[in-house]
């Protein structure tokens, strides 16, 4: 039971609450269910909805989970998140939280409205979305959350396309926007941060949320053991930035004080090896109007 805040890799208890799973090597979505629930601990009771998570994790007879964990419809995580906890209040139990771990699909696009739904009746649950960029569980498809210039199944890149054109939702930023009490997003990349963003989470008295980067070695195109690395990359490049929302205030967590060069970034990725110089400055463009607001308006 998360009682307190962590900072540090070396307070987590050494029992395991994710293990066993099928996932790809060098999953980034699975480092981010095992981290959170070592935050956690063993009185959580856990929901997923169709993702990579549920796909290797309940294969029968073997289940990845040693605590409560339940797939819930696609479109409904938050809506079974509320319905766990009160479940749970109506049977008396204390010292328990209840999260869900849906993908950005599932957030962004399919369960964007159940996620609405239960930070507007202040459920005391906390909900990560782990954000790999596309519908990876089915095929790569582009979601609501995937970048510009990435080459998906659905947005294939070719003469007169740079593959996804569309913006990434702001998911961090519309949930705020719902004036829930804490928001926060992450990076695996930087473990540390995420840790204390989630035992942050576990102290609150009703809905918190918090949208973890978790790069997918398999859709993004690079080496297994780089998983971690491209996480961090992607917050020195200024392309994913760590902040938090709580008391009606944003505040950013990391500023570097100069990006990292955004083409390292990319390039290491199959999927935004064919962007020409042109998709390069669009990209650039678009992460500089990004800080530019983020410095006028963030502690």
């Amino acid at each position: 039971m998360a009682d307190r805040l962590i900072t540090s890799a070396k307070e987590l208890s050494n029992s395991e609450y994710f293990y066993g799973h099928r996932a790809c090597a060098g999953c980034g979505g699975s480092l981010a269910l095992r981290l959170a629930m070592k935050v956690l601990g063993p009185r959580i009771f856990v929901a997923i909805p169709a993702n990579c998570m549920s796909a290797t994790s309940f294969l029968h007879p073997q289940v990845a989970f040693s605590v409560n964990c339940m797939i819930s419809p696609f479109p409904a995580t938050g809506a079974v998140l509320s319905g766990i906890e009160a479940g749970a209040r109506a049977l008396g139990l204390k010292d328990y939280h209840v999260v869900g771990f849906a993908g950005d699909g599932g957030t962004a696009d399919i369960g964007i409205q159940a996620l609405s739904g239960a930070i507007d009746r202040g459920d005391r649950v906390i909900y990560v979305c782990y954000d790999n960029e596309a519908y990876m569980n089915t095929g790569i498809q582009k979601s609501g959350l995937t970048p510009y210039g990435s080459k998906t199944t659905t947005t294939p890149a070719g003469k007169n396309f740079p593959g996804a054109t569309g913006r990434k939702k702001d998911m961090f930023e519309i949930v705020a926007a719902h004036g829930i009490e804490y928001a926060a997003t992450a990076s695996i990349g930087y473990p540390e941060d995420y840790l204390r963003k989630v035992s942050k989470a576990a102290l609150c008295q009703s809905t918190s949320y918090i949208h973890v980067l978790a790069p997918c070695s398999t859709g993004w195109g690079f080496p297994v053991e780089e998983t971690v690395e491209i996480a961090r990359e992607a917050v020195d490049c200024g392309l994913w930035y760590l902040a938090e929302y709580e008391n009606d205030e944003f505040v950013l967590n990391k500023m570097p004080k100069e990006f990292t060069p955004l083409e390292d970034y990319l390039l290491k990725q199959a999927r935004f090896r064919h962007l020409k110089e042109r998709d390069m400055e669009h990209i650039v463009h678009g992460r500089d109007k990004k800080w530019e607001k983020i410095l006028k308006n963030w502690k």
